[in-house]
């Protein structure tokens, strides 16, 4: 520091002029820096790219084996890096060292997902190239080697193998009906393995053996009626449930039971599940009743008991189900036909007089008064019916 002499009016004065020495210089000098140093720090700081992909590389070592691919050079260039500092050189260096160690942690286990998914994938493929066909049994042609398929028969039947099963009850069918004969030696041991693939939970193993039911009771007819409970069970559950193709297959198989198995040994294999707790059954077990009863004829029907058959058609008359009512109305006019049909009259004027009170004093004489109302309701003619109203 020196002093300067100025003269003002007369007056001396002396300022001061401060020169900047070494030290002073070398602490400006500094402070410059390392502003400049910060400043550098700040635009090498890495970018929100950059950041996302190192997280993604630490995340999926798919990723990080891609990157280990890509040359240095053009990491720098997909990370939007302005600068080339020292601080990018130390990213990408980091990622190198640790890139082996984060790919030895994670592939493993990401190896054995994709191998847990390719399994599932071939799996599911398998699942889908493998078709079950349908085959009407007028299309259903011979085996081609029958004492092979016999022998080995019962343990397909009994399968693990859900295709190999499906194959089995194909036979069934066709030994049903070109071989018949032969399978009846072992029919009851059949028939238990083709309810046990009624339970099955695949769809394809149920329809396949549904209609191996339908084939049987159309070759067998009375034969199996020892053995029909447990089938008829199953196929009642079977037709009234929610998957359509299952269900009318097991329509089917039900109007073939009735069609091929003599109505008198059937009707009271019907009669319990006629009071089942299940509604659906309820209605399906009435169909296949009042299916089955005209087939009895007039003297088979006079035999069983017309007074027990309108009995059952009142009660199902008063069932929650359409079906059921439905049923019990076709088997009410039945009866009633049968019923007047059997009664005698020597003056045809008077026949439809005599009809009408004995018909109506029969339903009287057999049932409650509410059922007979009911029973007289459905078999009336217009013109009785609104009489019987009131």
């Amino acid at each position: 520091m020196r002093l300067s002499k100025h003269e003002v009016a007369g007056s001396t004065k002396y300022t001061k002029n401060i020169t900047p020495n070494n030290s002073s210089q070398q602490r400006l000098r500094s402070r410059l820096l390392s502003l400049s140093l910060s400043l550098s720090l700040c635009r090498l700081r890495p970018s929100p790219s950059f950041r996302l992909l190192i997280e993604k590389v630490k995340m999926s070592g798919k990723a990080l084996r891609d990157l280990n691919v890509l040359p240095a050079s053009g990491l720098d260039k997909n990370s939007d890096i302005s600068g080339k500092g020292s601080l990018a050189k130390t990213y990408i260096e980091n990622i190198n060292d640790n890139g082996h160690e984060l790919q030895k942690k994670n592939y493993p286990s990401f190896s054995a997902t994709i191998n847990k998914v390719d399994i599932v994938r071939s799996n599911e493929l398998e699942t889908v190239n493998t078709e079950v066909e349908y085959i009407d049994s007028e299309n259903l042609a011979d085996i081609a080697d029958v004492d092979a398929s016999f022998n080995t028969l019962l343990a397909r039947l009994d399968s693990k193998d859900w295709v190999s099963t499906c194959e089995a009850l194909n036979n069934v069918r066709q030994f049903s009906i070109y071989h018949k004969q032969k399978l009846l030696e072992i029919l009851g041991a059949v028939i238990r393995l083709i309810v046990k693939s009624l339970k099955s939970p695949r769809s394809a193993v149920c329809k396949t053996a549904i209609m191996a039911s339908a084939d049987i009771f159309k070759a067998y007819n009375d034969t199996v009626i020892d053995s029909i409970d447990p089938l008829l069970v199953q196929l009642l559950l079977k037709s009234s449930q929610d998957k359509r193709f299952v269900c009318e297959a097991a329509v089917v198989a039900l109007v073939s039971m009735t069609t091929w198995v003599s109505p008198m040994l059937l009707l009271p294999k019907l009669l319990p599940y006629l009071t089942n707790k299940n509604p659906r059954i309820r209605a399906k077990a009435s169909m296949c009743f009042s299916r089955s009863v005209p087939r009895l004829g007039t003297e088979g029907i006079k035999a069983y008991g017309i007074d027990k058959l309108i009995q059952v058609a009142a009660a199902q008359l008063s069932d929650q189900l359409p079906e059921s009512r439905e049923a019990a109305r076709a088997l009410a006019i039945q009866l009633q036909t049968i019923y007047v049909d059997s009664q005698v009259s020597q003056s045809e004027d008077s026949v439809k007089l005599v009809d009408a009170d004995s018909w109506e004093a029969f339903c009287h004489a057999k049932l409650t008064p509410l059922s007979a109302q009911a029973i007289l309701r459905v078999t009336a003619t217009p013109k009785e019916a609104l009489a019987v109203s009131y």
